[in-house]
């Protein structure tokens, strides 16, 4: 049987935990994941210092959302999406690709209405 310690009982319960890492998984700040599981930064602080492994979670975490997002820009590149290759050339290029459409020479696109009578 394991010695009571005695003093204040830890507040890093695993329901804590939980809502930390899912807080992280979100992307948010160390504040706002604190907020979330309701607790204060110095006790996420001082959790860490004495869980090593779980500040290299946290970090891990924090980038599922860029994860995430990476994989959802991957896909509509593989589904031939123009417009979203068109943004990842923009974004690591730093130029913007244009589809303009223009008339003979580059002018002016010249167009003409037509309307037929249909008789029944």
């Amino acid at each position: 049987m394991t010695k009571n310690k005695g003093g204040r009982p830890t507040v890093m319960t695993e329901k804590v935990l939980f809502k930390l890492e899912e807080a992280f998984e979100w992307g948010v700040t160390d504040v706002m994941a604190c907020l979330h599981a309701g607790i204060a930064e110095a006790t996420l602080y001082t959790y860490i210092e004495k869980n090593p492994k779980f500040s290299e979670r946290k970090e891990q975490l924090k980038n599922a959302p860029m994860l995430k997002a990476k994989s959802i820009v991957h896909g509509e590149l593989v589904s031939g999406s123009a417009s979203q290759a068109n943004k990842v050339i923009d974004r690591v290029e730093g130029t913007k690709v244009n589809n303009v459409v223009t008339g003979a020479n580059g002018g002016a696109l010249e167009w003409e209405l037509a309307v037929h009578e249909v008789k029944n």
